[in-house]
């Protein structure tokens, strides 16, 4: 299996990831990937060859092999990584979708841009790569269950024991270098569990980051409706004195009409002329 296009494929990814997220496929890439394919390989390359039972029955050997290994450690955990890496890829699928959306804002916007950047972690994205994480380790975790059922605990016994038919009673089994096998599986279920951890860490990162802007932009919005409101209260205060001052002017202005306008009545009385 080619793992360098895979690697070169996800290598892109890096841009577009939290430190998290990085950390995490360096993890994948130096801890699983590299040791996957330099010395797993390797270890499992005889285990079907050098699987020994103290039978000469024909077929008996075949089916014990079956039973202790109903799945090779290699075909799993290239199936694990192969599902582990794919989700990385729906992100970066929808990544170039938002740039492709852009490219043809700009063309029709003339220079106008639709996202200011694509790569960044907003609206239906931040859902996308929160999408991936729980993927990501939802698959590494299916997978550790998966061989944990499997194998009885992560276990390769050096002696195992096989009564299936054909075997014409129980027979003896031993199963080649279990012990560095057994090292080498241990290794990779810690890898995946390191992994695991980096993902949860990586989505209360999102979460945390996500909750701390949206309390920090509830608490200015706030702050600017508290200062509309203290600044509202001045402009009350002064329209209802202005109302006051325009009661008192107006009933000056009648004192004082009444004040000219009865010297006047007087004199026209004294007169005998009509007051109108």
């Amino acid at each position: 299996m080619n793992w360098s296009g895979l690697e070169s494929l996800l290598s892109g990814v890096n841009k577009y990831s939290t430190a998290f997220g990085r950390i995490w496929l360096s993890m994948v890439f130096v801890f699983r990937v590299l040791v996957f394919v330099v010395a797993a390989q390797r270890v499992w390359g005889d285990e079907s060859k050098d699987f020994v039972c103290n039978t000469r029955q024909p077929g008996c050997t075949n089916i014990c092999y079956d039973h202790i290994f109903p799945i090779s450690h290699i075909r799993l955990w290239a199936l694990q990584l192969i599902f582990v890496t794919c989700p990385s890829l729906i992100v970066m699928a929808h990544v170039k979708f938002r740039e492709g959306k852009d490219a043809k804002y700009v063309e029709q916007h003339h220079g106008s841009h639709l996202y200011s950047n694509p790569g960044k972690k907003r609206g239906g994205l931040w859902w996308t790569y929160l999408l991936s994480l729980i993927l990501k380790a939802g698959f590494d975790a299916s997978f550790l269950y998966i061989l944990y059922k499997i194998y009885d605990g992560y276990d390769l016994p050096r002696l195992s024991k096989c009564s299936l038919d054909p075997c014409p009673n129980t027979v003896d089994c031993f199963i080649s270098r279990p012990t560095e096998k057994k090292i080498f599986m241990l290794f990779m279920v810690v890898s995946s569990a390191l992994c695991i951890f980096m993902c949860l860490c990586e989505m209360l990162y999102l979460v945390g980051k996500r909750i701390a802007k949206l309390v920090k932009i509830r608490h200015q919005n706030e702050q600017i409706l508290f200062a509309a409101v203290r600044s509202s209260e001045p402009l009350h205060l002064f329209s209802q004195e202005v109302g006051r001052l325009e009661d008192i002017t107006m009933s000056l202005v009648e004192a004082n009409q009444e004040t000219v306008l009865w010297p006047k009545t007087m004199e026209m009385a004294s007169l005998g002329l009509s007051v109108p």
